[in-house]
């Protein structure tokens, strides 16, 4: 069984470290920035977004877990961008970590955070995916969440 928890004061740092090399490796696939300038944008958005850590405002991050016999087992993170206004979430992020990947995990948790999202009262959830990330966009069309709009760049 998936559950989502928030993500403890001493788990931030590890999650701010999986998520700048991560979106430093996606900036410099999907912009075709050079590797050293891709780090700097991801720890200069990651600093942005979280100016107060896990305590900044509207910034969630929550830890996927999965229930087994004895203890949780962490196997992943949403990040997402909670607006009250329009009642509407909107993931920066979402892993499902590599060797728990396949299995239905990400699927499942999707569902979690819909259903508790839901009982929040939130009406709609946005995401960008990258387009090379094939399994991703599976995962997301699998879901019901269809495409807005096609992001472009170019570089001078």
């Amino acid at each position: 069984m998936i559950a989502l928890r928030p993500i403890h004061k001493d788990e931030f740092s590890a999650f701010i470290d999986y998520f700048i090399q991560d979106y430093a490796a996606e900036i410099t696939v999907n912009y075709r920035l050079p590797e050293q300038d891709a780090l700097a944008q991801a720890t200069r958005d990651a600093e942005q977004s979280f100016p107060q850590a896990e305590q900044t405002p509207d910034q969630i991050v929550l830890c996927i877990t999965l229930q087994q016999e004895s203890m949780p087992q962490h196997i992943g993170y949403f990040w997402y961008k909670a607006d009250s206004v329009l009642k509407s979430a909107y993931i920066n992020d979402f892993c499902i970590f590599e060797r728990f990947r396949r299995q239905g995990y990400g699927s499942a948790a999707m569902k979690v955070l819909e259903q508790k999202l839901r009982e929040e009262g939130f009406i709609q959830v946005k995401l960008r995916v990258a387009e090379g990330n094939q399994q991703a966009r599976q995962l997301y069309s699998a879901n019901g969440f269809c495409v807005t709009g096609i992001n472009m760049n170019k570089l001078l």
